[in-house]
């Protein structure tokens, strides 16, 4: 058992959308495919993986140091000990040889990429979807086929006006969303207060509507929007100043008694340790969004799960951010809380496959093997080009 060949490469998520920080009009992707020798139906095995949206490709980490330690490396350094199948926790370890430790940046994204890739094979080989695969090694073979979604919008456009946000949130929940996020911070305090008041009056409940200032705002200024969001009891308010000012995250905790979110730009275990250790977080209401496609993949996203654990987390905390297929495997098969999506933006990298819908705000778990990329068609024709 052997890989073939690794391919990868960029597509464009150009959008015209943005948030208080970041616009999409030239953000990429990277995408990878990983061929094994291993023959089904006539075809070698392949397995898909991508970047999460958010962080541009990282193919140059990819095509300069992690393939070429994979394609170097002994075939048996890959393998499972019964050497029926691969090893993601070998190939990790392969990847980030001769790597210092620090530097989370594009570096996790790129490794990301190749272990989404390689746990898609694993499954495919094991002919389960992934979810069972993680549920049988880590759960006793306990799935959580039903998993909470939430769709996260409420980008701005130009343009855009109360009208299309509230055509865009009552879209969302007529498709069978019941939790909705839009991004705040990009607008004055006064303008993206009569934006939440809009999306509260459609769905009836501001439990119902998460925020989200992707890192815009200072600590005072998070402390003086907290003030004005706290009357309206949010799902949550996210990442309200730079993901790593672990001391500004512990002031906004002591101010703000609704639920906290934020993770999303941490980018591997000991990243997430100083923010449980430092960030003042609570883990009755707080929610933590570390997206493993963008910290180093599953096989990082495991040792998370267990710092966690040891600090008195539930998994159940945990939502990642991304919406891609990838973490709504690990949602159902490691028992994690849920899982954000993007039915409306990114493209085909948003969503989950073509007959996946989401009822009353939960998920039916699909059987296609692997991720199950092949049924979303979009993405699997992006992929396919490899």
């Amino acid at each position: 058992m052997n890989i073939v060949s690794i391919k990868y490469g960029s597509e464009s998520i150009r959008s015209e959308i943005r948030n208080a920080v970041v616009d999409f009009s030239e953000m990429t992707a990277g995408i990878v495919a990983i061929e094994s020798d291993v023959i089904r139906n006539g075809k070698p095995l392949v397995g898909y993986g991508f970047t999460s949206n958010g962080r541009y490709a990282a193919t140059g980490i990819v095509k300069d140091r992690l393939v070429p330690r994979l394609m170097k490396a002994p075939e048996e350094s890959l393998l499972s000990p019964d050497g029926n199948n691969f090893d993601p926790f070998k190939a990790w370890e392969i990847m980030m040889r001769n790597e210092k430790p620090g530097g989370h940046g594009e570096r996790s994204v790129a490794v990301g990429s190749i272990d989404m890739a390689l746990w898609d094979l694993v499954a495919k080989i094991e002919d389960l979807p992934l979810y069972q695969v993680l549920a049988n090694r880590y759960r006793g073979g306990q799935v959580s086929r039903r998993v909470y979604v939430y769709a996260a919008g409420g980008y701005y456009y130009p343009g855009k006006d109360l009208e299309s946000l509230k055509d865009e949130i009552k879209g969302y929940l007529d498709s069978g969303y019941e939790t909705v996020k839009i991004k705040i911070g990009g607008a004055t305090l006064e303008e993206d207060r009569k934006r939440i008041e809009a999306v509260v009056e459609l769905t009836g409940d501001p439990g119902r509507l998460a925020v989200d200032a992707n890192g815009r705002f200072t600590v005072l200024e998070a402390i003086r929007w907290g003030k004005a969001l706290a009357p309206y009891g949010l799902k949550w308010y996210e990442e309200p100043i730079d993901p790593v000012d672990y001391a500004g995250h512990a002031e906004i905790a002591q101010m703000y008694d609704g639920p906290l979110a934020t993770g999303e730009n941490l980018f591997s275990t000991i990243d997430t340790r100083n923010l449980i250790r430092h960030g003042g977080l609570r883990a009755d209401r707080d929610y933590l969004q570390m997206d493993p496609a963008l910290s180093y993949g599953l096989v990082e996203y495991t040792r998370t799960l267990e710092m966690l654990s040891e600090h008195g987390w539930s998994r159940q905390r945990c939502i990642p951010h991304g919406g891609h297929q990838f973490a709504l495997h690990i949602a159902a098969g490691l028992g994690i809380g849920g899982n954000e999506s993007y039915p409306g933006v990114f493209g085909a990298f948003g969503g989950f496959g073509d007959d996946v819908q989401p009822e009353s705000g939960y998920i039916e778990m699909p059987d296609a093997p692997g991720i199950g990329i092949e049924t979303k068609s979009n993405l699997f024709e992006i992929l396919q080009k490899l």
